[in-house]
Order: structure tokens, then sequence, then C-alpha cells
């Protein structure tokens, strides 16, 4: 259903917050006592009037109305002063209509055999009711994230044209929360008992896995090294391609809780090594498997040029010099195989999740490449930045590009963008997965990442990685002289 939309939004008036559930308790008086057709005859009466109420800024015409409950808060501005007796009236409305239109028995929802066995009337009733709220709940989201997904496409064409965001461009309320009945814990494990266990899924790659493959797809084996020696190479890195101390370091205290080690993969703790990896992010930048075969499709050749020119150079042993020479034959296998995909994001993502792709990824654990892919990725997201007239990133604004996407990163620092919900700028998975990202504006969002950065500053490994461009800085300097 479409609603009329106020564009951009009037001073004084600010779209309505999602509606209260509390209207649940209201809808008994709207809830009809005799047939469905006479009940749901009397709840569009109220809800016709409703519609008219002059707090409206964006009356809806019953013509239009398919189902009440499909009606997007997102989509209308309402008055502040009569905001949230707009929202429970609206709550009560489509709740008494949801409940007329399921009095009927035929109509009733199934919840199967086996578990209509193990309810008593009473906790059917309960299951069935919690069963509609919740997926009135879900259609709800479905609306909300396919509003976010249009306005992400009409910013998409500005950007292409060059033309500045309006606040019509983005979804500007923070996603529906879910406020129906919760099920009781007695009917929760008579469910949790009659459901059968899901099936085993193949699960995330671990970091045995990236090797495994590296070693199978390319005869890789990486060179591992200290933590020491690995924070000390990085820092030499990222003085050299122009990255503060500053940057690089407040990026590793968000990513990896101040605490990571170069092998660290996202969801392990890097200390006991205990936990459940989450996704695909290795090291101190915890880059993606899909970044990492995107950066070497764009900087594959600078990084054989580099180990040809250490294996030539007189201060190598000859084991090392065959060392690297048989790194190069690898690494020219993984750039052959990266670049034997189309050249764009969508294909690097699925490449990276095949035996070949999972292979390159373990150039994190290199002691040799691994502090360049990492540190080169976070050079990109400056020089995107400083082509849209960015020049002097903070780390908070570094990792909020990093976190969400180099131009992505640019739109939540847009001054539109900046007061936007985060959900405009998150995939739906992602937005639910980060904790850090929920329920906040862009702004909240950088401040939130400052924020947490400055309490992991003062972690042993934050603390040792900002002592390595300090010796490393104290070494150049006494060279110089």
């Amino acid at each position: 259903m479409e609603l009329h939309q106020v564009s951009p939004p009037l001073a004084g008036f600010r779209c309505t917050d999602t509606p209260s559930m509390a209207g649940w308790k209201e809808a008994r008086r709207f809830a009809p006592s005799g047939r469905r057709a006479s009940g749901n005859a009397r709840a569009a009466a109220k809800f016709a009037r409703l519609l008219s109420h002059p707090a409206l800024l964006c009356p809806i015409s019953m013509a239009h109305v398919h189902d009440a409950t499909t009606i997007r808060p997102w989509d209308c501005a309402v008055r502040t002063s009569t905001r949230k007796t707009i929202s429970a009236a609206l709550a009560a409305i489509v709740a008494a209509m949801t409940l007329a239109h399921y009095t009927s028995p035929a109509r009733a929802q199934r919840i199967g055999d086996k578990v209509a066995a193990l309810l008593n009337p009473a906790q059917e009733r309960t299951y069935v009711l919690y069963l509609r709220a919740r997926a009135q709940h879900d259609r709800e989201l479905d609306a909300y994230w396919s509003a976010v997904d249009e306005r992400r496409q009409q910013r998409s064409k500005k950007r292409a044209a060059g033309q500045p965001y309006t606040p019509d461009d983005f979804v500007q309320v923070q996603p529906p929360i879910y406020r129906g009945p919760a099920l009781p814990p007695s009917i929760e494990k008579i469910i949790a008992a009659a459901t059968p266990p899901a099936p085993p899924s193949e699960g995330l790659p671990a970091l045995a896995d990236f090797l495994a493959h590296a070693k199978r797809q390319y005869g890789f084996l990486p060179r591992r090294g200290s933590e020491t020696d690995f924070k000390r190479k990085y820092a030499i890195e990222s003085l050299r391609l122009g990255l503060s101390k500053d940057q690089v370091v407040r990026v590793y205290a968000l990513e990896t809780g101040g605490r990571g080690t170069y092998d660290m993969q996202a969801g392990i703790d890097p200390q006991t090594k205990k936990g459940r990896h989450i996704s695909s992010a290795l090291g101190y930048a915890q880059l993606l498997a899909a970044n990492s075969v995107n950066e070497l499709v764009k900087h594959g050749n600078a990084f054989y040029t580099r180990l040809e020119g250490m294996s030539r150079s007189r201060n190598v042993s000859s084991a090392r010099a065959s060392e690297l020479r048989r790194k190069m034959v690898a690494l020219r296998r993984m750039i052959r195989a990266a670049r034997s995909v189309p050249n764009r994001w969508s294909a690097h993502v699925a490449f990276s999740r095949t035996p070949k792709g999972l292979g390159i990824h373990a150039l994190n654990l290199d002691a040799d490449i691994g502090p360049w892919l990492q540190t080169i990725k976070l050079k990109g997201v400056r020089e995107v930045a400083e082509k849209a007239g960015r020049p002097n990133l903070t780390g908070a604004e570094i990792e909020l590009m990093n976190l969400a996407g180099p131009r992505t990163g640019l739109e939540m620092m847009d001054p539109v963008g900046a007061r936007m919900p985060t959900t405009n700028f998150f995939a739906r998975a992602a937005y639910y997965r980060n904790t850090i990202v929920r329920n906040k504006s862009s702004a909240d969002l950088l401040q939130a990442l400052q924020d947490r950065m400055n309490v992991n500053l003062k972690q042993a490994g934050s603390i040792a990685f900002a002592k390595a461009f300090d010796d490393v800085r104290g070494t150049t300097r006494t060279t110089r002289r």
C-alpha cells in the first residue's frame, strides 16, 4: 500500500514512531462480539474516522487501504503534540481489525498436530496469538526494509547524477520493535521439545580452512611471526602509506577490542582462542575474505614486485631468498585466480566463498604480505575520502568507512545522512548482526565508535601497537641523523 508522503518534513512536525502495541489492550473495546463481518465494519468505521483526524499531515483515502496492518508509520508525519495519541489509536484499530479477522476457527493458524497435542486449549490460544503477533511484526519489518531499499536505490541515482541528498532520500525513523505478547516459558519449553532439531549447516570457514585451502590450491604456507614483529611491520607500512598512528591504532582498538592478534578471526577470543567465528574477518583491520580478493586484484602486481626486490637483496640469506621466490610463485597463482572473475564487488564476494577465494584470505597471516594487504585497504578508504573533499579523517571516521564501506561511510557523514537512522546504510542482516549500529543515527554511531575506541585504547594490545609506532619513528629519526 502506498501512502501520501510529506516531503520534506515541515517544521514542527516529525514522522511518527512505531505504534505502541499497548493498543492491544484497548482493542478489546473494538473487538467484535458477533460475526466477523460486522466487527470489521465497525473497526473500519473507527479506522476511517482516525484517518480523517486533522493531526494527520498525510490524509489517507480508504480507497487506498487494502489492509490496515500495512500502514507504515515512516510514510506519514504527525504533529508532535498528538503523535502518541494517534500512534496508540492506530495500534488499537489495527489490533481490533486483526483480532476480528481471525475470529473464525476456519482461519486459525496451523501449529502442527504434534504441537497441538501437547498444548491445552488455553495454551494453544496463547501460542496462536503469539504467532499472529510475530507474523504481523515480521510483515511490518519487511515493509520497513523494503522502504529502506527503495531509498537506497534513490540515493544511488542521485549520487550518479551528482545531486545532493535531501531528508526524503532516507527512511527517517527506526525499525519497528516487537511489542506484542511474549511466549510464556512453559509453552516455549513445550514447543522446543516438539520441534525437530535443525539440520546441521556447513558453517562459516575458520582459520584452519583458510590455511588448508591456501596450501591445497596454491601451495602457499604463510610465514608466521611474533606479534611484536607483525605490529612493527604494520607500523612501518602504515607510516609509509601516510596513515597516522592515531588512525591505525584506533581502528585496531575498535576492530579487535584492543586485544587482537594478527591471526584473530571475528568471534574468537584472541587470547583464549575460544568462541564461535561469526564471519571471515581476520587480523588487525578485520578484513573479510572478499576484501582480500579485492585488494589482491588491485595491488597484487605491486606485492609481487616487492617480494621480488626482497629476494634479490644482498641482506637476505639464500634460504630466505628461496622462501620469497616460492611465495612469489604462489602469489602469482592467486593473482591469476582472483582476476579470473569480473572486477566488481559482487563477483569478489562470490569468489571469496570458493576454495580458491578462501585460500587467498590466508595472505593476511603472512608476516610479509599481511601488513601490506591490511594497511593498503585503510589507505584506499582514506583516498576515497580525499577525493570527496575530506582529507583529514579521524580514526573513528576511517572506522565508520571501514565498517559500512567507503562510499556508504561518506553518506553517513553527509550533513543530511548524519541525522538519519543507521538502517539506511546497512543490509538488514548486517544491521542486526552488528550490535553497535542498532537504534542509532549516523552521528550517534560515529560517537559510539569514538567512545569505544577510547576505552579499548587502554588495552594491552593497543598500548603495544602504539609503542610499535613510537619505536619505528624513533629508529627512523636515529637513522636520518
